[in-house]
């Protein structure tokens, strides 16, 4: 999407070229690791304040209740570097909070974004912000360097216990091992994956907590194939379409400006992709991967 001999503002040339092939790039600094600190000392500090209620709300479109997450994902080092991937007309169309307990089981199984967003052309980009380390021993992030390039899988319903895909949805074909790449990541830096890249992540091991946000961009040019009209912050540039309800910001910790609009957001996010899911089911009924 970067226009061509645009230099890029964050990622370097071969961080671009690296992610246009393998369909990821990591590690990339966006926060100091102070910055990141603060962040997940925020985070924490809403979980003791809010207790168990917050969990549910981390899970989907936080930023529209948590000032301190609409700061993260309006940040413009963060912004530019979506930029070099997918141009200066940037929608944010999700996020989610992804949190390993020490010592826990969960896990995220093998799958690919795009086989749960209905959108057209599938160019979002996901940006997995870490909070603390992660990495091996504490379940980092994994892909299938070039899976982008492959259609999209088959994902069955395989509700295993332990699974942060609150769907199950598995990919089930097989992949050659030494195609993993690992995305290992110091609090304040991120990784970029394509919406077709597949990727998953292991257990915990470790003694410590594993914390990120993954947050989902768009290009503004998108739209939806879904027949749920839902929402979207413009983040940066201009918004010309109108299949998108936009977003407000929130001024602070759950906005009752905002909350309502929040909660249906949420409510309408959660519709289609279930829906999404269940278009994937019945394509693949009929037929193997595809473009």
């Amino acid at each position: 999407m970067m226009a061509e001999n645009a230099m890029p503002k964050v990622l370097t040339p071969t961080q671009v070229r690296d992610y246009e092939e393998q369909g990821a790039v990591a590690p990339v600094r966006i926060f100091s690791t102070e910055q990141a600190l603060r962040y997940r000392a925020l985070l924490e500090r809403d979980e003791a304040k809010y207790g168990p209620a917050l969990k549910e709300a981390l899970r989907t479109k936080p930023h529209l209740c948590l000032k301190w997450i609409d700061e993260v994902v309006n940040s413009p080092a963060l912004l530019d570097a979506v930029q070099d991937l997918l141009g200066p007309d940037l929608l944010l169309y999700n996020l989610s909070t992804w949190i390993k307990e020490p010592g826990d089981r969960t896990f995220v199984s093998w799958h690919q974004d795009a086989a749960y967003f209905p959108l057209d052309p599938p160019l979002q980009v996901t940006a997995w912000v870490a909070l603390s380390d992660s990495v091996e021993e504490n379940g980092n992030v994994k892909f299938i360097a070039g899976s982008h390039r492959e259609g999209i899988f088959h994902h069955a319903a395989e509700h295993a216990a332990g699974n942060l895909l609150s769907q199950g949805q598995s990919i089930r074909s097989d992949f050659d091992p030494a195609r993993i790449r690992e995305m290992s990541l110091q609090p304040g830096e991120a990784s970029f994956h394509n919406t077709r890249t597949v990727h998953f992540s292991e257990p915990n091991r470790s003694a410590r907590r594993r914390i990120g946000l993954g947050i989902s961009y768009v290009p503004a040019s998108v739209t939806c194939t879904g027949s749920v009209r839902h929402t979207a912050m413009l983040v940066r540039g201009r918004y010309d379409g109108g299949q998108f309800d936009l977003e407000p910001r929130v001024k602070r910790h759950f906005d009752p400006d905002v909350e309502s609009f929040r909660l249906s957001a949420v409510e309408r996010f959660r519709a289609a992709r279930s829906e999404q899911i269940a278009l994937h089911e019945q394509r693949f009924s009929k037929q193997g991967p595809s473009e």
